[in-house]
């Protein structure tokens, strides 16, 4: 009777957003969620290896291990928290055909999900304000404690958690989406609770994390072209193609942020604001995968783009020891700390 009952609630919360639905209540067919289960295996497989090499290039590399970079190891520990968890528990119930983990693994698998993607947001904006202070104020940025970077990097977890407890306490509420194979903010059920969820979250980890973002990294940016080896930069040793690097990364970070959660939050504006039924399904289930995919933009960017962490990747993979690998300038993201902090963190 329970599960009856359950399964009930579950094909009411998909709402009537399409007149055709299959015979799990899905808006999808059955061919449909096998291409998203796909998608969602070879993303999530490419994540946790990718984020596990970035974790193994810390633990090889001592030399890497400074504050600046505990944030990155932070990071990719969200990313493998939705790839290991959310991935494969969305892959398995898109191959059902419709959330096959109850009531219970829906808010469990939500609320992790916006636990490690706000916590990837705060992560985020601390890694700009570390780099604006490092690079454009560099006596502020020496004053930098280790007691200073744990505080930014549980601020960024405490975030992450406090909006993803608040809907399994009551302001607002987690439920299957209109495709049935994964779980989310219940943006069917528009009502103030709802509205209210949902513009403090875009307010508060969208809007402001970017301008964020966008201030710092264009003062990085102008600091490194207007002001060469004065002022800002004076503690910096790199030519001009370490300027082009940390330009690109700038560029790249802001995209790449827009393009992951973007889709998301117009689909939260459109729920709050508009008529949710009229959200088509194709955007309901797209907006959550470009959200998921920065566990796979962010190695990418914060490593690869990174010419000290790619020459520490290929050491690596040759097992060259630590000394071994070459270091031969100094990029922003390894600038020198306070000698009383640095890898203390």
């Amino acid at each position: 009777m329970s599960q009856y009952l359950h399964s009930k609630m579950l094909r009411n919360n998909l709402g009537n957003s399409s007149d055709c639905k299959n015979e799990n209540g899905s808006v999808f067919s059955q061919t449909e969620h096998n291409i998203v289960a796909a998608y969602l295996i070879t993303a999530g497989v490419i994540s946790i290896l990718s984020n596990i090499i970035v974790l193994g290039i810390f633990i090889k590399f001592k030399e890497l291990r400074t504050p600046t970079n505990a944030i990155i190891i932070n990071l990719a520990v969200t990313d493998i928290g939705v790839s290991s968890i959310g991935y494969p528990m969305s892959a398995a119930s898109d191959l059902h055909g419709s959330w096959k983990f109850g009531y219970a693994g829906c808010q469990i698998y939500a609320g992790l999900n916006i636990f490690f993607g706000m916590a990837s947001i705060g992560l985020l904006t601390v890694v700009a304000v570390d780099r604006y202070l490092t690079i454009c104020h560099p006596d502020a940025g020496r004053r930098m404690t280790a007691n200073t970077y744990i505080s930014m990097i549980l601020g960024a977890w405490t975030n992450g958690l406090f909006w993803a407890l608040m809907p399994i306490i009551g302001w607002a509420s987690y439920a299957p989406d209109p495709t049935g194979a994964t779980c989310t903010i219940n943006w069917r059920k528009n009502d103030v609770s709802f509205v209210s969820y949902t513009m403090m979250v875009v307010a508060i980890n969208f809007i402001v994390p970017l301008t964020v973002m966008f201030y710092c990294y264009y003062h990085v940016t102008q600091s490194i072209k207007h002001h060469g080896t004065n002022n800002c930069t004076e503690y910096l040793n790199r030519d001009w193609s370490d300027q082009v690097d940390v330009t690109k990364m700038s560029v790249i970070m802001i995209l790449m942020f827009l393009v992951a959660w973007s889709p998301y939050s117009i689909v939260c504006l459109w729920a709050s604001f508009g008529d949710p039924k009229k959200i088509p399904p194709s955007m309901a289930i797209i907006a959550p995968l470009f959200a998921k995919s920065s566990t796979f933009y962010n190695p990418c960017i914060y490593v690869i783009a990174n010419k000290k962490f790619r020459r520490a990747m290929l050491a690596m993979f040759k097992c060259q020891t630590t000394q071994a690998m070459p270091v031969t300038s100094v990029l922003p993201m390894d600038v020198p700390q306070n000698p009383l902090t640095s890898g203390k963190v």
